[in-house]
């Protein structure tokens, strides 16, 4: 029996029955398409399940309702592959683009990727959409043909390159629009895969990719402010004044006056979110027929993301993201734990660089041999597969002398 691809698409749409392929040639399976077979090798390999103790805003042990980079994952995998049904788009490369685009994140969110980030600065450099690449094609190993995941070309490329090009005019052009000098250099992973594997990083991606990217963002400006909320850093009343989820709680709170306030705050982030899809569908089909793109490669070469909020909305959101960021990511209590989770990735580092032997075996193993650049990369690697939790524990074992002396 033919396998059955997902249909009707809009010619715009990526076909998975016409992907590019892999970089290691497989059989094809009879039971699923290739964006389904990578979504599936997605969700079962290891750093995919170490996003369930990994950073989103609060450390692990803060709570247990807070969101997780797994949790936040699977959220943002909701709305892409609603975002997609909608604009008749393939569900299943815009729902694995999502669930992989943080897999390359280390513990205590951006706070670890700064200071991995700055730890690297004289080896290559760190970036998590660059270590999420080299998870999915040299850090993963499920298979013995050969290192990594062995995805599709579609799939790759969304997880590199969903934010937009890398290099090339249009990246320097959104640089200067931020008021960079130039757009940032090419991380060293991504510079080294593009070696034997050209993911056209001059172009925009996939629909699909960019789908997952602005779900992204729809997902965390709503699911932020609800865990913010929550946890006190900011008072319903404060957020009252913010635009866009000011209005939400307004509403909620007149049509459901007698509930718990938990209840319109969680009746308050439904309403947003489904705003803030409808409006991305709305200036996304508006972008399509002015363009019309015949094929997605014509959405590759476009001057401009495709998929994007109105130039109405794009205010307030910048407004909402200016009060997360004040009253929630810059909160005392946040920088206490950002502090901590510094100290201890930048020791662990320090250390490892310092002592290679206290490393695992199999991780002292790829280190040997190699110049000091060659022994940072494995020594990133290592830190940035890490858990939370698991940072943690090696760094009390490490450091903390009563347990030896007590």
């Amino acid at each position: 029996m033919p396998l059955a691809f997902p249909a009707p698409l809009a010619p715009y749409a990526e076909r998975a029955d016409r992907t590019r392929g892999r970089l290691v040639t497989e059989p094809v399976s009879d039971t699923r398409t290739p964006f389904q077979r990578d979504r599936d090798r997605i969700i079962h390999c290891v750093a995919f399940r170490r996003l369930k103790h990994k950073t989103q805003v609060f450390v692990f042990h803060e709570g247990d309702h807070y969101r997780t980079r797994l949790t936040h994952s699977l959220e943002v995998s909701q709305i892409a592959r609603s975002l997609c049904r909608l604009l008749k788009l393939d569900e299943d490369l815009g729902e694995l683009v999502a669930l992989s685009h943080d897999i390359g994140h280390p513990p205590f969110g951006h706070t670890g990727e700064d200071v991995l980030e700055d730890c690297m600065k004289a080896h290559g450099g760190f970036d998590h959409n660059a270590q999420t690449l080299r998870v999915l094609t040299k850090l993963e190993r499920r298979h013995v043909a050969y290192d990594g995941l062995n995805l599709t070309w579609e799939s790759l490329e969304g997880a590199v390159k969903h934010n937009g090009p890398l290099t090339g005019p249009i990246a320097e052009e959104r640089a200067r629009n931020k008021g960079q000098v130039h757009a940032k250099p090419l991380p060293a992973a991504i510079e080294e895969y593009a070696k034997t594997h050209d993911l056209w990083l001059t172009t925009f991606p996939s629909l699909e990719a960019q789908v997952a990217a602005i779900a992204d963002d729809i997902a965390y400006n709503n699911h932020d402010t609800d865990d913010g909320l929550r946890a006190g850093l900011f008072t319903f009343e404060e957020a009252l004044d913010v635009p866009l989820i000011g209005e939400a709680l307004h509403a909620a709170r007149t049509q459901y006056r007698d509930a718990p306030q938990g209840l319109q705050i969680a009746e308050a982030v439904s309403f947003l979110i489904g705003r803030m899809v409808r409006d991305v569908w709305d200036e996304t089909r508006r972008r399509l027929e002015e363009a019309k793109p015949g094929c997605a490669d014509d959405v590759r070469h476009a001057p401009h993301a495709m998929v994007a909020f109105s130039e109405a909305l794009e205010p307030d959101i910048a407004q909402l993201r200016g009060f997360l960021y004040e009253r929630m990511y810059r909160h005392w209590k946040v920088n206490r734990a950002r502090s901590q989770a510094k100290r201890i990735v930048r020791a662990l580092f320090d250390l490892f660089m310092a002592e290679p032997e206290v490393l695992p075996p199999e991780w002292f193993a790829r280190q040997e041999g190699k110049d000091e650049d060659g022994r940072a990369r494995v020594v990133c690697d290592y830190l940035a597969g890490m858990t939370d939790r698991y940072a943690i524990e090696e760094h009390r074992k490490l450091f903390d002398m009563e347990r030896w002396f007590a």
